[in-house]
């Protein structure tokens, strides 16, 4: 199973930032197995094209509204995920939208796609996580974890030194 983790969003406007954030830590505390992938797409959209090409999973990690609490954290797989990036709440989802409607029409979609979304409190400019949203960075990891699992994919090894947190404390 070829699978790539994308994390979303641009990093200069709060919450926005927090797909990034997340596989930021999921690099910083494990090793993958070469057939996981994970991947700062920030603000990049059909340019992300050739990474999600001949993958199995797709999991993006991104802040989208859901009329959730702030820092709740949702789920959506299959053909939910394009629709979820018709309703944007940045100019970076546009991006998305258009990467994914490429991927099926060149026929090179994962055959699995799942979202893990997470409802942001504020998307001002700054460089730190709301701390509804920054509490959710932990479950965020774990979902992501377990749905690699869950797809059969080799766990990764827990770095014995992780590298430096990023993980932003409340201002």
């Amino acid at each position: 199973m070829k699978a790539l983790v994308l994390g979303v969003g641009n990093v200069l406007l709060g919450d926005e930032g927090v797909g990034v954030r997340v596989v930021e830590e999921l690099d910083n505390r494990y090793q993958f197995p070469e057939e996981v992938s994970i991947l700062d797409g920030g603000t990049a959209g059909i340019e992300l094209l050739r990474y999600i090409e001949g993958r199995d999973l797709l999991i993006v990690i991104d802040a989208m509204r859901a009329g959730l609490s702030p820092g709740e954290v949702f789920r959506v797989d299959g053909e939910e995920v394009p629709q979820r990036f018709m309703s944007r709440i940045s100019p970076h989802q546009i991006g998305l939208s258009d990467l994914l409607a490429a991927g099926v029409l060149s026929e090179c979609i994962p055959k699995r796609m799942v979202l893990f979304g997470v409802e942001p409190e504020c998307l001002d400019t700054g460089i730190r996580l709301s701390g509804p949203v920054n509490a959710s960075l932990s479950k965020l990891i774990g979902a992501v974890l377990a749905e690699l699992d869950k797809c059969g994919c080799r766990p990764p090894v827990v770095r014995p030194e992780p590298r430096a947190s990023l993980f932003w404390p409340e201002s």
